[in-house]
Order: C-alpha cells, then structure tokens, then sequence
C-alpha cells in the first residue's frame, strides 16, 4: 500500500493470480496491510455480553464448519472472507463485537472495519474464551454446541 496516513485494509488476498485487478487499493499486497492500522480494544467475554445486552451486534467471522459446530445465539455468521462483499449486512449505527475462534481473524476483521469507521470491539480468545466463561453456545437448532 502507499505510504500516507490512509488506513483501508484489503480483506481479501490480493496477491493471489486473478484477484489484483479486483483490489481497491491496486496494491497487490496481503490483505490487512495498512499504513496506519486503527486501534481496535480486545474485550474480554463478560464485556462482550454486556455489550451484546445493550444492542451490540455479534459477528462471528469464522469458517462455514465452525458456525455448524457451535456458535453465539446472538451471533450473525460473515466468514472472514465475505465480509468485503457483505458488509452492507454489518450495522454502522451500533458497536460491533467481532469473534473467531482465538481473536486472530476476528482481530483483522476488526481492524479493517475500524478503518471503515465502524465503532468495534474483538473478542479477546475468541469462541473458546466465551465457552470457557460459561457462556452459551448453539447449533443452528438450538441444541448444545462445541467449539472447534
């Protein structure tokens, strides 16, 4: 990315072959590069579901078989990949939680929406944090879930 105070973060891998031309910033580079990354603060669980209380949306960006597993009831599943594509589905007039499994790829996603202007908060050790703080986790059909 050029240098400047610009701080748009690519969520996707532009430097695969056929994906350069569909980068908005035509640098080439690695998604999550950035001149200056926002700050994004880790919450921990708790945090989150007091958040969460209070009108906080909860996007869970981890892949297809993990959402399967066991997930937030509140939670609304955009894999990592497709948050670029469907960001129009993520609510700009409220804090978002972002969630994967450890905080990693909710971190980034956070990162790049905080870029976008987005009030947003990562979930400090993920969906096994929130597990581990005893706090709900669910199948589609409301039976019990289990991180993986």
């Amino acid at each position: 990315m050029a240098s400047g105070s610009s701080s748009w973060i690519c969520l996707r891998d532009c430097s695969l072959p056929g994906n350069e031309n569909r980068c908005p910033s035509r640098s080439g580079y690695r998604c999550a590069v950035t001149a200056q990354p926002p700050t994004v603060p880790d919450i921990d669980p708790t945090a989150a579901r007091l958040l969460i209380d209070g009108g906080a949306f909860l996007l869970d960006v981890r892949e297809d078989d993990e959402w399967e597993a066991g997930h937030a009831p509140e939670a609304v599943h955009v894999a990592m990949g497709l948050v670029p594509e469907r960001r129009d589905e993520i609510p700009d007039d409220r804090t978002v939680v972002c969630v994967c499994r450890v905080g990693g790829r909710s971190g980034a996603v956070a990162g790049a929406l905080a870029g976008q202007g987005y009030d947003v908060r990562n979930l400090d050790g993920g969906m096994l944090a929130w597990e581990a703080a005893g706090l709900p986790v669910v199948t589609e059909s409301d039976d019990v879930g289990r991180i993986v």
